[in-house]
């Protein structure tokens, strides 16, 4: 199969045993690899009603056929699971090399099924493939334990591991990688933890096959060119992701004390520029990468170095919970990245539980005597460290996620408990911005950004329209935006740099020798987004429109603060988002896909053989 290595890893952990399947080219020709191999593999193999936490879910590590190839960003790997934090479907992207080597050793995905009785991490080298003893790791942090295995293996390994918080089963665990790089939403982490898998260790030295090594070459050299003329280049360079901080703040979609304003008074503090004075000490980028976003920072005041912090870490364990020091952030980004939890969701956590706090419904007897307050960054440090133990109380709580910690505080904690679908939301505030609004509502892992950025549509148009053209941009956006990690590449070159995004058409060709349109690559897309709802339906009892609505903060209290202040989106206009959602997408009143759309997608037999 040119593109791809050809076989996939099944481990079982339960047995120890390990087999090698051919990677079946109707279904790579379907799904592509990455998240669309990820979502088929879990659809079809892992019984309707698992318990996430169960020996019969699966964890799914899947490249792409333009993984580890000459492609601008082509590092990017995908775990799928069922997610613990929302009892649905999770999927959560990693960067870095792991998907290269991964490749390079000849397969395109790992099936982690059944659970061992002991630590362990699985060994890759080429055609080698072995469990190995992991009980001098278990305990450890992702970062010290991927120097471990470096010191042990060699530098020339590429590991994924986790930390305490996975080994804890913390809801919203995540996978490390790279020192610093993470997948982090979903709970990925959290099933590699309860599978008592600590690592992934690979060395590949083997080749990736093209169909047209000669056109492979004059497209990528065309697309590396286009990187390095576009006048977004330098700036990218320079600041990576913390380039939007600045822009967050001053349009007001700056997450700031749990998303109750979108500018913080001290978010000049985390500005690109100041961080990159102040902290940065070098750039760092993934498997194939012209545009390095990572930055590399060294904390003199805490003491630390650590990849980031980038932008969704700032807004979440920066403004959101009222910290306006880089360096208190960085410490922040480093000590959850050691302990191995999603920064995104433990900042929503930790701002939920002081807001919390500061509206009297938990005191210090619940605290164990910490002023939990906005602005408290040695409380931030604390209960980031308490959740990763899930240290009775507290930490246990908020280790469970918003939803779960506001079902239990009750009162009116549920209004702001930020999250859809029972996952945290990430880094834009939402209350007059409807596109990006939508996309929270509507995305198919929970409130994440990654499938459709929509906000930058809002400030275009009018922020608080509502309209059918908002949606459809929405749409458009969860076909592109997610359609790279079916095929294992970054999307920023393409967003930050302005890369046209129909040369990744003739680039698949030339990889794979099947010529498809950039149309053809979408309707897949489409494929893949609908059979993910369609896990939602067979998974979730009840599960309909009331799962697409936003956290009642945005519809029911105003922004208190910024250039959105005094505004919301009214719940009448929230419904009629939805309502143009649902009929724009060909699915029915209650949210379901019409089994005209399931047909028109060739997804009629796989649904009605596995539910």
């Amino acid at each position: 199969m040119n593109g791809y290595g050809g076989t996939i890893l099944r481990v079982n952990l339960s047995t120890g045993e390990i087999s090698k399947e051919a990677y079946d080219p109707e279904v790579a020709r379907n799904f592509l690899g990455g998240r669309g191999l990820g979502i088929y593999i879990l659809y079809t193999e892992v019984p309707a009603g698992t318990d996430p936490l169960s020996p019969e879910n699966k964890l799914i590590a899947s490249t792409g056929p333009i993984s580890g190839l000459l492609v601008p960003g082509a590092g990017k790997m995908d775990w799928t699971t069922k997610s613990p934090l929302s009892g649905g479907y999770a999927s959560a992207s990693i960067g870095g090399h792991l998907t290269a080597e991964l490749k390079f050793a000849g397969y395109d995905s790992i099936i982690f099924e059944g659970v061992s009785e002991k630590p362990v991490y699985l060994y890759i080298e080429d055609d080698t493939v072995e469990l190995r003893d992991a009980g001098h790791l278990w305990g450890k942090g992702c970062i010290t334990t991927e120097k471990m295995l470096k010191d042990e293996l060699g530098e020339d390994f590429q590991i994924a591991t986790i930390g305490p918080g996975g080994e804890n089963l913390v809801s919203y665990a995540c996978i490390g990688h790279d020192y610093g790089r993470q997948a982090g939403r979903g709970g990925v982490g959290t099933i590699m933890g309860h599978k008592k898998v600590k690592a992934v260790a690979v060395r590949g030295t083997g080749a990736i096959p093209v169909a047209d090594n000669d056109r492979y070459w004059k497209q990528a050299l065309a697309m590396y060119k286009a990187c390095k003329e576009s006048d977004g280049l330098e700036v990218w360079q320079r600041y990576g992701t913390t380039i939007v901080t600045s822009w967050c703040d001053e349009v007001g979609a700056l997450p700031t004390r749990n998303f109750q304003q979108g500018s913080f008074e001290e978010g000049p503090n985390l500005y690109g520029d100041v961080m990159r004075e102040k902290i940065v000490i070098t750039d760092k980028g993934c498997f194939g990468c012209p545009s390095p976003c990572g930055k590399y920072s060294h904390s003199k005041k805490h003491g630390i170095r650590v990849e980031g912090p980038e932008y969704e870490t700032i807004a979440l364990l920066g403004s959101n919970v009222a910290l306006g020091d880089i360096e208190d952030v960085a410490y922040a980004n480093y000590l959850a990245d050691e302990l191995g939890v999603d920064t995104i969701s433990v900042g929503n956590a930790i701002a939920f539980a002081m807001e919390c706090y500061e509206k009297g419904l938990i005191g210090p007897e619940e605290t164990g005597g910490l002023d939990l307050r906005f602005g408290n960054a040695e409380a931030v440090f604390t209960m980031i460290e308490r959740i990763a133990r899930r240290d009775e109380g507290l930490g246990d709580l908020l280790a469970q996620g918003v939803k779960a910690a506001a079902q239990e505080i009750g009162g009116d904690s549920m209004d702001f408990a930020i999250q859809v679908k029972g996952m945290e939301q990430s880094g834009y505030e939402t209350h007059s911005a409807t596109s990006m609004l939508l996309a929270y509502m509507t995305c198919d892992v929970g409130a994440h950004h990654n499938r459709a950025w929509a906000i930058t549509y809002d400030l275009e148009v009018g922020r608080d329209k509502v309209e059918p053209g908002k949606v459809a941009k929405v749409i458009q956006l969860q076909h592109y935006r997610p359609l790279f990690d079916a095929l294992g590449a970054c999307r920023l070159q393409w967003i930050e740099l302005a890369i046209d995004v129909t040369q990744y058409a003739p680039m698949l060709a030339a990889i794979t020798g099947e010529e498809r349109s950039w149309e053809d690559l979408v309707k897949i897309s489409e494929r893949i987004w609908n059979l993910t709802r369609m896990y939602w339906w067979r998974e979730i009892e009840g599960f309909g429109p009331e799962w697409d609505l936003p956290p009642a903060r945005f519809y029911k209290h105003p922004s208190t603060g910024g250039p959105t202040e005094g505004e919301l989106t009214p719940l009448e206009s929230v419904k009629k988002l939805r309502t143009m959602y649902y009929e724009q997408r060909g699915w029915t009143e209650d949210g379901k896909p019409s089994p005209e759309k399931l047909a028109e997608l060739g997804l009629s037999e796989l649904v009605d053989r596995y539910g």
